[in-house]
């Protein structure tokens, strides 16, 4: 039997680790005891458990009344063991679209429901690696919501694909024991130049575009939020600082609240957040979330 050269065998030692470093770890099972919260790590194959949730209290989210009470709802009898709906909230920014997300979950724990909820974020370039982690849930006995955050599609991107058949789709489903929440500024997860665009070039252009409308109707539950008025800016404000007991005449929070929209260009929930953080600042107070 002839033998190798040296040289090439150290090559194909080479080019063996190399294809072990390029090939994905493959996926163990997680410790859902460790946390009830987590990020998913597509490149690790692993549930990264999160200790503290930067979240909000529910009671401080003002001005979204009746999508924070049907999300509430939702979630609460998904806890409970009963249908429930996967969620798309859609909307204006910082209208408290991803802290009613992780509130409500808080929210639901703490009320002692049938089932414990575990909250698992996935990041909106990790889409692709849903059956990966599908897999791993669907014999858990745990109850999960899957939460991605500004969740949008453009371009050549085929990735909501993946999603469609975890949605509904797909021989097997999305799992009992998992619901998919998801938060966008566009309501159909498509910016229209992109329908337009897909109507123009296809044979059928009704099929084409109706191919990546049918994504936003695989969400059962569409929860719109809009920009707040004065008033409910207002609320937001005064809420946030009787919370954190920020000791400011009504007077002079009302003025700087607005001179702080005014600057900023905006009102909705995280401006009246960003000017509580400098008003205790400015007080030489500290405040937390959780």
């Amino acid at each position: 039997m002839p033998t190798l050269d040296p040289s090439y065998l150290a090559l194909l030692e080479r080019i063996a680790s190399a294809l072990d470093r390029m090939t994905p770890p493959a996926a163990t099972d997680p410790d859902f005891d460790a946390a009830d919260a987590f990020v998913w790590s597509a490149s690790m194959s692993e549930l990264q458990p999160v200790r503290r949730v930067n979240k909000v209290d529910v009671e401080l989210l003002r001005g979204i009344d009746r999508v924070r009470d049907q999300l509430l709802d939702n979630t609460l009898r998904f806890a409970k063991g009963l249908p429930a709906n996967n969620a798309l909230l859609w909307g204006a920014r910082g209208m408290g679209k991803s802290s009613l997300v992780k509130a409500a979950h808080a929210e639901v724990n703490a009320s002692g429901a049938k089932r414990r909820l575990k909250l698992i974020e996935i990041h909106r370039e990790d889409i692709d690696s849903l059956p990966v982690l599908m897999g791993l849930l669907r014999e858990a006995p745990h109850a999960f919501i899957l939460f991605c955050d500004d969740l949008s599609f453009d371009g050549d991107d085929t990735s909501y694909k993946s999603l469609k058949a975890v949605l509904e789709g797909g021989i097997e489903g999305r799992p009992d024991n998992v619901l998919f929440y998801a938060t966008s500024n566009r309501r159909h997860l498509m910016p229209r130049d992109m329908m337009d665009n897909e109507r123009s070039t296809a044979i059928n252009p009704g099929e084409a575009v109706e191919e990546k409308v049918s994504l936003s109707d695989r969400f059962g539950l569409w929860l719109g939020f809009h920009k707040c008025s004065q008033d409910e800016y207002l609320e937001m404000v005064r809420a946030y600082a009787d919370k954190f007991g920020l000791d400011v005449p009504d007077d002079r929070l009302v003025a700087d609240a607005l001179e702080w929209s005014t600057t900023r260009g905006a009102r909705s929930g995280r401006t009246a957040w960003q000017f509580i953080q400098d008003l205790a600042g400015r007080l030489g107070m500290t405040i937390t979330t959780s």
